[in-house]
């Protein structure tokens, strides 16, 4: 194993960890950081909150103790990010830690995210409270058949639950006058230059998969994310975004309307393995990534994951 990730150019060196939810994204990071002796940057638009810790599946406090993240239960939920703000905020965070340890790992499943950082964004309105909330009266279906209606476009590309993008995209046409898309096209986004960048996918077994995903949730709900959401709930309404989110719908529902909790799991198992298929239709869809075909905690594929970064951080 090499001594450190000493970086030999002038540009970043940037190692992405990416793949479906439940995956092992994080032990793989961790892996990875400790061996290249860096830092890991999460870039997972849940885990970015603060207190929301169960639900979104954080890092276990050993994981923490191991390696220094970044961007990782820091923001409140009060106060929504954007993929924009997360790109203007993640940049400067993943510039220091590159110039200082050499190189950086990038870990999450949020590929929007991703895209933001290292693409940019077209320039679009800022968001508007007022119009917002009177989106989020509709239900998500009732939100996709207006979006259908006046982008067309967007409705095909964003998911007919999926009632944060939805919105997104509405306030975005309603605001501009525009689809989103013609803004993109209008106003192609500008890429973020002076960085190399290895990606690494990984590609468990889809049944496999799956079943760590029901158990994961199972996990949850046996007791510690209702409890997360009864708490947090006194805090933060529900009628904030982060309450959308996966596995905190469900356990909202039980604590404010009295869902059955087996229906809850039931419905959020089902949702994970969506988005879990989503996931892997967006990072296919990217030529550059290299798939590893197993769990991000397995041996063998933190050693040929190790074995990859090494190669492309000392490449230069």
């Amino acid at each position: 194993m090499l001594k450190d990730c000493e970086k030999t150019g002038p540009e970043l060196t940037l190692v992405v960890v990416a793949g479906p939810t439940a995956s092992g994204k994080t032990a793989l990071a961790v892996a990875l950081a400790e061996g290249l002796k860096t830092e890991i940057v999460n870039f997972d638009s849940v885990q970015l909150y603060r207190d929301f810790d169960v639900g979104a599946a954080k890092p276990e406090a050993e994981e923490l103790g191991r390696v220094p993240h970044h961007l990782l239960g820091g923001v409140d939920a009060r106060h929504p990010w954007t993929a924009g703000e997360y790109a203007r905020q993640a940049r400067p965070v993943i510039e220091e830690v590159a110039r200082r340890r050499g190189c950086v790992i990038l870990a999450g499943g949020t590929g929007f995210y991703l895209r933001a950082l290292f693409n940019g964004l077209a320039p679009a309105p800022a968001a508007s409270p007022e119009l917002r909330e009177k989106l989020r009266r509709r239900t998500p279906a009732q939100l996709h058949r207006l979006l259908t209606r006046l982008d067309p476009e967007a409705a095909t590309r964003i998911a007919a639950g999926d009632a944060a993008k939805a919105i997104r995209a509405l306030e975005v046409r309603l605001l501009t006058g525009a689809p989103q898309a013609a803004l993109w096209r209008a106003a192609p986004p500008s890429g973020w230059s002076g960085v190399r960048v290895l990606k690494l996918g990984l590609n468990p077994g889809r049944a496999a998969l799956y079943e760590r995903i029901n158990a994961r949730a199972a996990r949850m709900f046996a007791g510690p994310l209702p409890a997360e959401a009864r708490r947090l709930l006194a805090t933060y309404p529900p009628q904030l975004r982060i309450w959308s989110s996966h596995n905190y719908k469900q356990a909202c529902d039980i604590v404010l309307h009295g869902a059955a909790p087996a229906a809850a799991l039931a419905e959020a198992q089902q949702e994970q393995r969506r988005y879990a298929k989503r996931q892997w239709t967006w990072f296919r869809a990217d030529a550059a990534m290299i798939w590893l075909n197993g769990f991000g905690d397995e041996v063998e594929i933190q050693r040929q994951a190790l074995r990859l970064a090494e190669e492309f951080v000392h490449s230069v």
